[in-house]
């Protein structure tokens, strides 16, 4: 009975959130459910750009490192302008047996160190109940219901909910498809995102769909990028050998 219970208040709040954030299309839910569901269970965003009431007691909550991250997913900051191309919208993905042991040592790597990539980390919510004994490629949201007070709207959050640290690997240059692939399977990935635009993005395995869909590579695409990509930019896959693995477009 708890179990059909909590499936059914999981489901109400996974519909609100869905609702939420379809029309606050510049917030990234993958780098900020965690975060910013825990904000709107508190209320700590509850309010409009034009008064910011609420602005003080949203960054503290949301923090520093996340504030301008997610700030668009509590509707608290100018939305962007969008300045990618639209080959940085697109991307293929495919999934690897991965090392985690592997991609971990890659990605804390000394800082100092000449390694060209960027890497970054930010948290993801599993919820127990609903994704069952397996973690599945899903994002959950939650908010506050009128039928339950807060304390037991967090409590219940609390006890359902897994955090967990999800990394990702940026390549800094551009690179093909297929050395994409190669790159992200010799860190011990467990799944890669390339753009069309060129960037390569390595997956860890505590990720969820796919890391982050957003190209990030600090010198890819370059400012005179041309949308007509090269042969080389193109090879989706004509030249993969008979080991090479299926490959998804336009995730």
């Amino acid at each position: 009975m708890e179990i059909w219970r909590s499936l059914t208040v999981g489901a109400f709040l996974l519909l609100g959130l869905v609702c939420f954030y379809g029309y606050v299309e510049s917030c990234n839910e993958v780098v900020c459910a965690s975060i910013v569901s825990k904000c709107m269970l508190t209320q700590s965003c509850k309010c409009e750009l034009k008064n910011c009431s609420c602005c003080k007691e949203c960054l503290k909550c949301l923090g520093k490192k996340y504030y301008e991250e997610c700030c668009s997913c509590v509707e608290l900051c100018p939305k962007p302008n969008d300045t990618r191309n639209s080959l940085s919208k697109k991307s293929h993905v495919e999934d690897f047996d991965g090392v985690p042991e592997l991609f971990n040592v890659w990605a804390t790597g000394p800082e100092d160190s000449e390694l060209e990539w960027d890497v970054f980390t930010f948290q993801v919510d599993f919820d127990k109940v609903l994704a069952g004994p397996k973690l599945e490629k899903d994002v959950n949201y939650y908010r506050k219901t009128n039928d339950k007070n807060l304390d037991e709207a967090i409590k219940e959050r609390d006890n359902n909910i897994v955090t967990v640290n999800c990394t990702v690997i940026y390549m800094d240059q551009c690179v093909s498809l297929n050395k994409c692939r190669q790159s992200c399977q010799l860190t011990g990935a467990s799944s890669y995102r390339w753009f069309h635009d060129g960037c390569c993005e390595c997956v860890g395995s505590t990720c969820i769909n796919y890391g982050v869909n957003e190209s990030r590579c600090r010198h890819c695409p370059k400012d005179d990028f041309d949308e007509n990509i090269d042969e080389e930019m193109q090879d989706f896959g004509e030249n993969m050998g008979p080991f090479d693995g299926s490959v998804n477009s336009n995730y």
